[in-house]
């Protein structure tokens, strides 16, 4: 048996790593034998956290990034008393688990974020890191420091390959992220071969000139070397930290230690022997864990006990000396909404020219601002397209240090303390950032872009959605109308294909009152996240008087005007600024006795999500005559129109040209629509009467 106690734990974690692997006969066991010693420091020798209470609001936040090495951090937890069992490690990546092949935020305790798809973890740290200054700055007064944690990830070569790390490690640098220390599992092997083949550049200097601390460690095993790095790193003021550790893949495998074969498959029965044997670990019985080892990573409850005590009492006195502040804190880490949050939401007179869905999210946006101090976010360089700048409430910048110059803020001074995030044009990593600022907790956090470079950002979008993340997503310039920038800039098949993904609510609000609607819902909606496609041209402000309320929105789908007596003979639908459209076509239709329905709809998975009655409500089963229209490709609306349905919809990449003469060319126009839904009854045999 090893002969120290630190030596002890390191090969506990690595061997529990191993068995799990190899009991399961999958996994990735190359990492946890490298990297168990920097995970080992790291948790037992800095990390602030209690494994009794794993959503401590001032814990420190850990990221595996490298998500493939699930199992060092599923050994880690469960040595240091999580609530993860034995059992749940012994069926690794098993139905039921605890233990699945990637970390899972909210299926795993202690598991903060969703990581696997490399890069999301390490720019998931930045928000968290981000989100960690905000709260700090905003809270934080002289003598009561109630917002003091870091944040703390371990990353590998994939990681630092993907272009997302990159653009979120420069941002990182820029903003002076001093509570951000990775550590890099330097061990020069990818999945597939060793890094020599594709990745040759001083990843050290890289990082110093994105403004990083950086500091070697030659030998991965030396647990006092990483213990000191950590600690220079926890002193440094203004920089964030790259710790770069020079690791051995699959560490003590006669046959694989330094081999890629040691990445993505079990050791081998004969291998896993041979390991321990290496290294003196008992062979039999698997899953051994020695009592001082446990008993020395389980005094992780004892600290965090200790800690959380420690805070609870700052918390207590802060708020004897700031109740007000104290209690908008509580509101921010419980994830509750302040009473009369949405109180100053305009409500939009009625106006046939009326505006862009843009503008009126920015105004509503604005409006309740100020009663929601977790709203805080920006846009990937586009704030004056995207109208979702906080006026006045000042930009989140890195602090000030004497001699620095203070110059250039246009929007509230030089202060960690503002709401307006600012990602420079980083699109990917601004998704990945906003999913850390949720998944830390106090903020109501938003992104901001057009609808088409959400393809930039898909996986970051589809994470927050697996991992249930309350994110806003703003985009805006939502189809062909935008005009003259061209189909480059022209989104035509990103509805289709962001419908598609599971647990993301898509909003595209046919007014300004639809889009008041459509924020509350987003507000409202904390256990997913909310995407907002909005127009860049004007859109009428429909007459409520007339028509029905936009409140319907929350139902996803509503009737919005219907025929003047008696049953549908055709229903009309359409989400968006095609939503006048179909009123237009449904007022010449009605005027030649047809019977018709106008449907808005806005969000399908919010109608999907009603009960089946109110479905065949809004849409009866036996009106087959349905027309859709919608700026996009028709891909799954037949769900809504049936298989006697119509689409009229935009099958092909789009073009520069003035927006009206888009819509003239492309169909979009009242004649148009009029004679697809005279075709539409026609083949149907359709009857009369309004």
């Amino acid at each position: 048996m090893p002969d120290t106690l630190d030596q002890l734990c390191v090969d506990t974690i690595r061997f529990l790593s191993v068995d799990a692997v190899q009991q399961a006969n999958s996994g990735h066991p190359g990492m946890p034998l490298g990297a168990a010693p920097m995970a080992y420091a790291l948790w037992n020798r800095s990390l602030k956290c209690n494994p009794a209470n794993p959503n401590w609001a001032d814990r420190d936040r850990f990221v595996l990034s490298a998500g493939h090495a699930s199992m060092l951090l599923y050994s880690l937890l469960y040595l240091s008393g999580y609530d993860l069992s034995l059992d749940d490690i012994r069926s690794f990546r098993q139905w039921g688990s605890k233990a699945p092949g990637h970390p899972e935020r909210g299926h795993t305790p202690g598991v903060e974020v969703t990581t696997g798809p490399l890069g999301q973890g390490f720019a998931n740290a930045v928000g968290m890191a981000i989100a960690e200054a905000q709260l700090a700055a905003r809270y934080n007064r002289p003598g009561h420091t109630v917002i003091d944690h870091r944040t703390y990830a371990i990353v590998s070569d994939g990681d630092l390959m993907e272009g997302v790390a990159a653009e979120a490690a420069s941002l990182a640098g820029h903003l002076k992220l001093a509570k951000l220390i990775c550590l890099y599992d330097d061990n020069q092997v990818t999945l597939s071969a060793g890094t020599d083949i594709t990745f040759s550049e001083d990843r050290a200097a890289r990082f110093a000139s994105y403004g990083w601390h950086t500091v070697r460690v030659a030998d991965g095993n030396d647990v006092e070397a990483i213990a000191r790095a950590l600690e220079a790193a926890r002193m440094q003021a203004a920089k964030p930290s790259l710790i770069l550790v020079r690791t051995h893949i699959g560490y003590g495998s006669p046959h694989k230690h330094d081999s890629f074969e040691a990445h993505g498959s079990p050791l081998g029965v004969e291998e896993v022997r041979l390991t321990k044997e290496r290294l003196g670990w008992p062979v039999e019985p698997p899953f051994l864990i020695p009592d001082a080892a446990l008993a020395h990573m389980r005094e992780a409850l004892t600290r965090g006990a200790r800690d959380e005590a420690a805070w609870n009492a700052r918390l207590q006195a802060y708020t004897l000396a700031f109740p007000e502040l104290a209690a908008e804190l509580q509101c921010r880490l419980l994830g509750e909404l302040p009473a009369g949050w949405d109180r100053d939401v305009p409500e939009f007179p009625a106006d046939d020219k009326g505006m862009a869905t843009r503008i009126a999210s920015g105004k509503v946006m604005n409006a309740v601002a100020a009663r929601l101090p977790a709203l805080t976010g920006g846009s990937a360089d586009l704030d004056p397209s995207t109208k979702t700048a906080l006026k006045g409430l000042g930009d989140f910048n890195p602090p000030i240090f004497p001699g620095e110059d203070t110059q250039g803020s246009d929007s509230g001074g030089w202060s960690p303390a503002g709401r307006n995030l600012h990602f420079g044009v980083r699109e990917h990593a601004m998704g990945a950032i906003v999913n850390g600022l949720a998944a830390h907790g106090g903020f109501v956090p938003y992104g901001a872009t057009f609808l088409i470079f959400s393809d930039y950002m898909r996986p970051a979008i589809r994470l927050a959605a697996l991992s249930r993340l309350h994110v806003v997503h703003v985009f805006t310039h939502d189809s062909i109308a935008l005009g003259e920038d061209g189909p480059t800039h022209q989104p035509v098949e990103q509805l289709a294909s962001l419908r598609a993904i599971p647990n993301l609510t898509v909003i595209r609000p046919a007014d300004a009152n639809e889009t008041a609607v459509a924020w509350r819902v987003a507000v409202e909606t904390t256990d997913r996240p909310v995407l907002l496609a909005l127009t860049r041209q004007d859109v009428a402000t429909l007459d409520r008087s007339r028509y029905a309320s936009a409140e319907g929105l929350r139902r996803g789908a509503y009737v919005l005007s219907d025929a003047k007596s008696g049953p549908p003979a055709l229903i009309l639908m359409a989400s968006g600024s095609e939503v006048g459209l179909i009123l237009a076509t449904a007022q010449r239709l009605q005027a030649e006795g047809v019977a018709v329905r106008c449907v808005s709809m806005p969000s399908w998975e919010l109608f999907e999500a009603q009960p089946q009655s109110y479905r065949d409500e809004v849409l009866p089963p036996g009106v087959r005559a349905r027309l859709a229209v919608e700026l996009g490709v028709a891909q799954g609306w037949h769900r809504w129109i049936g298989d006697q349905g119509d689409m009229l919809g935009v099958e092909r990449f789009g073009a520069s040209a003035p927006a009206e003469i888009l819509l003239r060319e492309y169909g979009f126009t009242a004649d148009n629509v009029v004679q697809r839904a005279r075709a539409l009854l026609a083949r149907q045999g359709g009857r009369r009467g309004a």
